[in-house]
């Protein structure tokens, strides 16, 4: 009979400074303050950014993530001591990351966020939809849901929190969605009927209305925001930068770089938000983005993904300190990043092998990444 391996079987092998069990780094240390603003697919956890930060920079220098995602290098960056940049395609990622790593007038927030919570929890939604409410919001909301959700909108601008706000009003449409519960990553048509949950392992029915949510991740997220005001380090600072990583100016020079990019054919990050950009109006350059499913990935795609990753990694090199390292973290299973090095001008000096304890989404057998640490060559 086979019998599959146990964690500690596995991490006999392993570095045991990059690989965690859930015993010992459980949920919430994962996920801690800011951290969890909103869900993001594929992002790293931010005890991986704090070993690899100690053990390739310098003690208080400046790191860089050219495919900032969620942000994890930057505010692990500014709890660890070190000046950050980040930069990403993707509007949404860069309104998320500005949110995440902005140092904040905390009685002023709090007014704010206290603010929303009360207009939100006193509106009274008809149960009609609004005249302004797009294709994708009828289709995707309950018509209560649709009327918070748009009322939440109209908040934002008379607040100077405004961009809080928005991180608000994305995460709760991500969770007030006509969606299973079980598949809020990856929904493909609007659940209308009752249905049998596989998360709850009883009958649930669609979500009718966003309130709970507003109120919920408006409380939530001012919570989270204090607590990282008292851990982030004072007098640190992060940048973030919207746009083509391969071209635009990175503004170095940086003592480190810590980055994942997306993987080929995986994750499109813009559907993955669309929500997001559909409510709030964000700037959208979905075809700039490396690696996108709708690409495939047949030999053409994979060699303009590796045309792609390669000019990033080359601009990120040239704003490197002389001997700056450049960690990345991949699950290179298609053997494409010994030549993404080579055309980026980089050259491999280390290489740490991670077992990947993945507690959530649909498990398929183990999952292992590789830290790929390169110098200029």
């Amino acid at each position: 009979m086979n019998v599959a391996a146990t964690q500690e079987a596995l991490y006999h092998t392993h570095d045991l400074d990059l690989s965690w069990s859930e015993a010992t780094l459980p949920e919430r240390e994962r996920t801690k303050h800011v951290h969890r603003l909103h869900p993001y697919l594929g992002k790293f956890i931010p005890q991986l950014v704090e070993v690899m930060l100690a053990r390739h920079v310098r003690e208080g220098g400046r790191v860089l993530d050219p495919f900032a995602g969620s942000g994890t290098t930057l505010v692990q960056a500014l709890e660890s001591g070190y000046d950050a940049t980040g930069v990403d395609i993707a509007g949404f990622n860069a309104l998320l990351v500005r949110v995440k790593t902005r140092p904040y007038n905390l009685v002023a927030l709090r007014r704010d966020l206290l603010w929303a919570h009360a207009e939100a929890e006193a509106f009274e939604p008809r149960g009609l939809y609004p005249e302004e409410a797009s294709d994708y919001v009828r289709t995707w909301y309950a018509p209560a849901a649709a009327e918070e959700l748009l009322h939440f909108r109209g908040l934002v601008e008379q607040v100077g929190s405004a961009d809080v706000l928005r991180v608000i009003l994305a995460r709760s449409a991500r969770s007030a969605r006509r969606t299973t519960h079980f598949d809020l990553e990856f929904p493909r048509e609007p659940q209308l009927e009752p249905y049998w949950c596989f998360k709850h392992r009883r009958e649930c029915r669609p979500v009718t209305a966003a309130r709970r949510f507003l109120l919920r991740y408006t409380l939530d997220t001012l919570d989270r925001i204090e607590a990282f005001a008292a851990a982030r380090t004072p007098d640190c600072v992060a940048r973030t930068l919207h746009g083509d990583a391969r071209t635009i100016d990175l503004e170095g020079p940086y003592d480190g770089i810590i980055t994942s990019p997306p993987y080929p054919g995986l994750i499109d990050y813009h559907e993955q938000h669309r929500y997001a950009y559909e409510l709030l109006g964000i700037d959208e350059r979905r075809n700039l983005e490396l690696g996108r499913p709708a690409r495939g990935t047949g030999l053409a795609a994979i060699k303009e993904y590796m045309e792609g990753v390669s000019g990033v990694l080359e601009n990120a090199r040239s704003s490197l300190v002389l001997g700056g390292r450049m960690c990345i973290v991949v699950n290179d299973r298609r053997d494409l990043y010994s030549e993404i090095l080579q055309r980026a001008g980089l050259r491999l000096v280390d290489r740490h092998e991670r077992h990947v304890n993945r507690r959530t989404g649909r498990r398929a057998g183990e999952y292992y990444e590789s830290i790929l640490v390169a110098v200029a060559r």
